[in-house]
């Protein structure tokens, strides 16, 4: 990944081994997650969310899983986004272990919501303004 902004570190846990003693790709799956809500904190869109009721909803997520991870250690993530449209932006994660091995990469859709009208929403200029800026996007 290009120049990510934002990355997130964290320890994994001897409870995400599955039967064949690697992490289970669900407690994978629940790394992105975290990444995804560090990724929506940086931007503000969390903050929006708690002051009117709109803000991010997941609409999609993809994940590819490369190589196994296992316990114990660190797990990294690494997270931007890769493109902006007209009511949704999606954000590339890419997952490595402690030996700078990557083992998945995700994407996620992120929708702008109106959480009290249950509709999707445009990006706003300052939204769009804001994922521009982070990342640098064209």
């Amino acid at each position: 990944m290009e120049d990510p902004k934002i990355k997130l570190e964290l320890r994994i846990d001897w409870s995400e081994m599955d039967l064949f003693g690697h992490i289970n790709n669900l407690s994978i799956l629940k790394y992105v997650q975290s990444a995804r809500a560090n990724y929506l904190e940086a931007i503000g869109m969390l903050q929006i969310y708690h002051e009117c009721k709109i803000g991010p909803i997941l609409a999609a997520t993809n994940c590819q899983f490369i190589k196994p991870l296992f316990y114990p250690g660190q797990v990294y993530i690494y997270s931007k986004a890769d493109s902006i449209k007209n009511t949704s932006f999606s954000i590339l994660h890419e997952i490595f272990n402690e030996q700078n091995e990557i083992i998945a990469e995700a994407q996620d859709i992120i929708v702008y919501y109106d959480f009290i009208h249950t509709t999707k929403l445009l990006l706003t200029d300052e939204i769009k303004m804001k994922l521009i800026e982070f990342e640098k996007l064209l």
